[in-house]
């Protein structure tokens, strides 16, 4: 089949009408939350990005067809279906091509995303170098895609069982600019603060959209943008539980041989395990504080 992108009516609406649209990813849907979880979490982030004043766009693939805006029924079929692929924004044509259903990346959400128009993604966690990838070469597509689209991505920075601090030194070298909300510290998902700094920080939704502008402004048209939400102190995992879930799970991967794109579901199932569940309450709480963020700044960015 001929590969092609459709929007749903009600945000080819709003894109056409102006009005402020977030796009969302699927693979959190089929692959990072548990079920029924993943299910009633999709619904709720919908839910919340309404509430803020924007339009959702989950964003998944369908029969081989990519589509931004799915339906209820679509959303149901990633959550429940046993074989929904994981595609990054290489595997969509080949996706198209045998006609299978999968699950959207950053990367790729971010780039069905922009070739619509809408300029805001809420997520819960980049992709990033993965610890040892001096000998693995394990690097997100994530992270080049960000240099090569112009989306804005909310986000808590990057999951601790990833390298932090090379992340951050990538997305310097792509020339992704990163800015904090409301804070100087990057995010390290579960946890408020990495221990890692950043050059620049943002106050409100009003100066987000500004930069946004800003961005085409100065001849970077086609920069992504990240947007560092941390979760709150109150919130977070308890940083000893979140160093023990951390510690035994890299020794397991270890152990088991695990390598390449099993390494992240593997380290999440680890630390829901270990954390007798509270990590998947403070993941809810970050895509939720991701998903409003991201609306508010979306309204904003219809203003300015």
């Amino acid at each position: 089949m001929k590969a092609r992108i459709e929007a749903s009516p009600e945000v080819e609406e709003a894109l056409r009408e102006g009005r402020p649209v977030v796009a969302l990813e699927s693979t959190l849907i089929s692959h990072g939350l548990p079920r029924p979880d993943n299910l009633r979490v999709a619904r709720e982030l919908e839910e919340i990005v309404r509430d803020e004043g924007a339009v959702p766009a989950t964003v998944g693939v369908v029969g081989g067809v990519p589509r931004v805006g799915l339906g209820t029924d679509e959303i149901e079929l990633l959550a429940t279906a046993e074989e929904v692929a994981k595609l990054s924004a290489r595997d969509l044509p080949i996706a198209a091509t045998k006609g299978i259903h999968g699950a959207t990346t950053v990367a790729a959400t971010a780039h069905l995303a922009a070739r619509l128009g809408i300029r805001l993604f809420a997520t819960g966690g980049l992709g990033g170098v993965h610890r040892g990838a001096r000998e693995s070469w394990d690097v997100s597509a994530d992270l080049a895609a960000l240099s090569r689209t112009p989306v804005a991505v909310v986000c808590s920075g990057v999951k601790s069982i990833l390298d932090v601090p090379a992340t951050l030194e990538y997305l310097e070298t792509l020339g992704v600019p990163v800015v904090g909300f409301g804070t100087d510290r990057f995010p390290g998902f579960y946890l408020s603060d990495s221990g890692y700094s950043l050059d620049w920080s943002l106050d409100d939704e009003t100066q987000v959209a500004r930069l946004m502008e800003n961005l085409p402004a100065v001849g970077l048209e086609r920069s992504g943008l990240v947007i560092a939400n941390p979760v709150s102190p109150e919130d977070q995992l308890d940083p000893e539980l979140h160093d023990e879930a951390l510690k035994s799970g890299l020794e397991a991967l270890e152990r088991h041989g695990i390598r390449g794109r099993e390494v992240t579901p593997f380290l999440l199932d680890h630390f829901l395990k270990v954390t007798g569940g509270r990590s998947l309450e403070v993941n809810e709480k970050i895509v939720g504080n991701n998903a409003r963020l991201a609306a508010r700044i979306a309204v904003a960015l219809a203003k300015v």
